[in-house]
C-alpha cells in the first residue's frame, strides 16, 4: 500500500467520528463526489439494502451459514469470506438491530457489526489482492466502522479504497478519516495526493475543509489524551 498503517495503537473516540461523519456526508460530499453511495443513509450504505422495506433476514441467514461451512472447508476461500462479511452487514439492518426513529444501531445490530468486522479482519489476514470488489466492500467497512465508532478501522478499510480508486475523493476521505484517527502523517499525505488529483479552481475549497478536519481530529485527539503522527 502507498501509506504505512502500522503503529502504536491509538484511543479511538466516538464523537469526532460523528463530526467526520458529519462532514462527510455534508457539503464534503459534493466536492469529493461520493454522494451517490450515501444517498440512501448509513444503513442503506453499510447493508446495500434499498428501500422497498424487504429485510430479507432469512435470505441473509442462509449466506452467512452457507459462507461458513465454505470456510471450514477452506479457511483461505476469499470469496467465502467476501459472502460471509456482506450477509453480516446485511444482517446488522434487519429486524430489532437497527431502529430507524433514532437512526442508530441497536446493541444487537452494533454486534453484528463487529463479527463483520472480525471476518473482515481475518479476510485481510489472507492479503488478498485489491480489485473493484474488494473496494467495494471496503467502503461499506468503512460505514460499519464510523458506525462502531471506530476511527481507525474505517481509516484502514478507506485506505484499500483510495488505493484501488486512486480519486480525489477517495484520497480526501481518507484524509479526514486518518486526522480522526489522530494519524497525522497519514492525513497530510493523502490530503496531498487528493489535492494533487483536484480541479485548480477546487483545490482552495478542498483545503479548507482538510483544515478543518485535521483541526477538529487534533482537538478531539487532545481531549482523549492521544498524541498525533504517524
Amino acid at each position: 500500500m502507498l501509506f504505512d498503517l502500522r503503529g502504536r495503537g491509538r484511543k479511538n473516540t466516538v464523537r469526532v467520528i460523528y463530526i467526520l461523519l458529519a462532514f462527510l456526508m455534508g457539503g464534503g460530499l459534493v466536492l469529493f463526489g461520493i454522494g451517490g453511495a450515501t444517498s440512501g443513509g448509513l444503513v442503506d450504505a453499510i447493508t446495500g439494502s434499498g428501500s422497498s422495506g424487504d429485510t430479507g433476514q432469512k435470505r441473509f441467514e442462509k449466506r452467512e451459514t452457507a459462507a461458513l461451512k465454505q470456510l471450514q472447508a477452506n479457511p483461505k476461500n476469499e470469496q467465502a469470506y467476501d459472502d460471509l462479511i456482506r450477509a453480516r452487514l446485511s444482517l446488522a439492518g434487519t429486524g430489532d438491530r437497527y431502529d430507524a426513529a433514532a437512526n442508530t444501531y441497536t446493541d444487537a445490530g452494533k454486534a453484528q457489526l463487529r463479527k463483520a468486522s472480525d471476518a473482515w479482519k481475518q479476510y485481510q489476514a489472507l492479503n488478498p489482492k485489491v480489485t473493484d470488489e474488494q473496494a467495494s466492500l471496503a467502503s461499506r467497512m468503512v460505514q460499519a466502522y464510523t458506525a462502531l465508532g471506530d476511527a481507525q478501522g474505517a481509516t484502514s478499510a478507506q485506505h484499500i479504497v483510495a488505493e484501488n480508486r486512486d480519486s480525489s475523493g477517495a484520497y480526501s476521505t481518507l484524509a479526514v478519516l486518518a486526522y480522526g484517527a489522530g494519524n497525522t502523517r497519514l492525513g497530510d499525505l493523502a490530503g496531498k495526493k487528493a489535492m494533487a488529483k483536484t480541479d485548480k479552481d477546487l483545490r482552495q475549497q478542498l483545503k479548507a475543509q482538510l483544515d478543518q478536519a485535521k483541526a477538529q481530529g487534533a482537538v478531539s485527539q487532545a481531549q482523549s489524551g492521544t498524541g498525533s503522527g504517524g
